[in-house]
């Protein structure tokens, strides 16, 4: 039996139906603070060939921040970032890393046992159960244990993800349908120290555990805004050439591709004239090794000195169109739910989303 409260609930909300049912009317649309209506028939006009982009169909997660603040979410609001995420064709969810230093992203006996903080929620576990639900891929990124960024030598994540990838697999990879994949977090540029056998023996453990489940890495090219993001320059005079980058990469490229699927180079440290050369490097030396070329379409703009925030459609239009024109595979971008998504913390975010839906139509 209703108590007296929901009936009366019930009764005021048909009331306040009541005079819109019987005149034919919809509500209209709800105002702003200043009680100015959006117009829904004002579209923008764009005066460039739309979807002419590589779309973005998957995104990294990043909830171990390093440089970019958390926004606090629970379920509730993972689970709607996830369908904003499906309802524009995103596939993949990458969660950048499952720890940085003391911070970590699930309950690891290992990981805890050598003095990391205990997390409040399960965040693989949340991850792998919406991408289940949602019909989409769930890649894991490795521990970082911050030791790669204070000696410049990766050789120091291989010991601990030994036994995070083991724990990762028997944990979630075995129960969930949606594990998809692995993320070997390290990210480099150049010739790194450690680099080459590191990407080796990460890799071929994740393919042995998994039963060959692929592989990514996402490096950087040490372009002219490649610069240290504490520091006040937007960009460097001593940049890498097309050549030595080619150069360089074909040497780690050889020595990885056996256990590295695909390479994700972050699009944000070029200039936009210079994407076309790069990424056509880039994806000629992919083809050679058999490998997978991705672009990570940075949604975040390095142009300005406050970092970081949403970046320009344009800028990213631009990327992508880049990435269509040179054949790549996929894009993924770092990061939808701080530079994308309508419930950013970032206002701008929300309307990138707009004008990204606009341009393909979605």
């Amino acid at each position: 039996m209703e108590n007296r409260r929901s009936f009366l609930k019930k009764a005021a909300l048909a009331s306040a139906a009541a005079p819109l049912l019987a005149t034919g009317c919809k509500p209209s649309p709800s105002k702003d603070k200043y009680g100015i209506e959006a117009d829904l028939s004002v579209e923008s006009t764009l005066i460039v060939p739309k979807a002419a982009g590589l779309p973005i169909t998957g995104t990294f997660l990043d909830e171990i921040s390093h440089d970019i603040p958390h926004q606090n979410w629970g379920e509730r609001e993972w689970d709607r970032e996830f369908r904003y995420m499906k309802a524009i064709g995103i596939d993949t969810v990458i969660d950048i890393r499952c720890g940085y230093r003391k911070f970590i992203t699930y309950p690891s006996p290992y990981l805890l046992g050598k003095g990391c903080y205990m997390p409040s929620v399960d965040l693989i576990d949340m991850f792998c159960r919406l991408a289940q639900k949602y019909g989409m891929s769930f890649w894991l990124g490795l521990y970082d244990s911050g030791k790669y960024w204070d000696t410049g030598d990766m050789t120091y994540e291989v010991e601990a993800n030994k036994y995070v990838i083991e724990e990762v697999w028997e944990r979630y990879g075995k129960k969930y349908s949606s594990f998809g994949g692995w993320y070997i977090s390290g990210e480099i540029s150049r010739a790194t120290r450690g680099a080459i056998e590191s990407f080796r023996t990460l890799g071929r453990q994740c393919k042995e555990v998994s039963g060959g489940l692929p592989t990514f890495i996402s490096p950087w090219i040490d372009g002219k805004k490649a610069v240290d993001a504490a520091g006040g320059n937007l960009t460097k005079e001593q940049a890498v050439s097309v050549e030595q980058h080619e150069r360089e990469w074909n040497e780690i490229f050889d020595g990885i591709h056996e256990y590295v699927d695909a390479c994700a180079f972050q699009d944000g440290h070029i200039d936009y004239d210079e994407l076309d050369a790069f990424f056509t490097v880039n994806k000629k030396l992919a083809d050679r090794y058999g490998m997978q070329c991705w672009t990570n379409a940075e949604s975040f703009d390095r142009d300005m000195p406050i970092r970081f925030l949403p970046i320009k459609f344009d800028k990213l239009r631009m990327k992508l169109e880049a990435a269509a024109r040179c054949g790549y595979d996929k894009a993924i971008t770092f990061e939808f739910s701080h530079f994308m998504s309508p419930q950013s913390a970032y206002l701008q975010a929300g309307h990138l989303y707009d004008r990204y839906k606009e341009y393909f139509g979605l």
